[in-house]
């Protein structure tokens, strides 16, 4: 990545940060929780951008609405998470494949 690629990439999180801060409290505090439950889990592509960009689509249509955030995604969160990764791969994968010594997989 050039010096391009980076000023881009923080352009674009900038953009994306004040996008959250303008949702309500109720949805920013649930997204807050949503992130961090995909840095620690989450798919391997979450630096594409797609899927946090995705949620703050989906919340701000929720907003738009009038819509609390526990109406649209329900009451448990990690649950709401763990089906919007299912199809994905997952660092956790990655770990438990290392753990399970399949020769291969470990690193990929």
């Amino acid at each position: 990545m050039g010096i391009r690629g980076i000023i881009d990439g923080k352009r674009y999180w900038r953009a994306h940060v004040a996008r959250v801060k303008a949702l309500p409290p109720d949805y920013r505090i649930v997204y807050e929780e949503m992130q961090k439950y995909f840095f620690k889990v989450g798919p391997v592509d979450l630096a594409d951008g797609t899927l946090l960009s995705g949620i703050v689509d989906f919340f701000e249509e929720g907003v738009a609405t009038g819509k609390g955030v526990l109406e649209l995604i329900g009451d448990d969160v990690a649950a709401f998470c763990d089906d919007l990764i299912k199809d994905s791969r997952t660092y956790t994968d990655i770990h438990r494949e290392s753990i399970d010594g399949k020769p291969g997989t470990a690193g990929t």
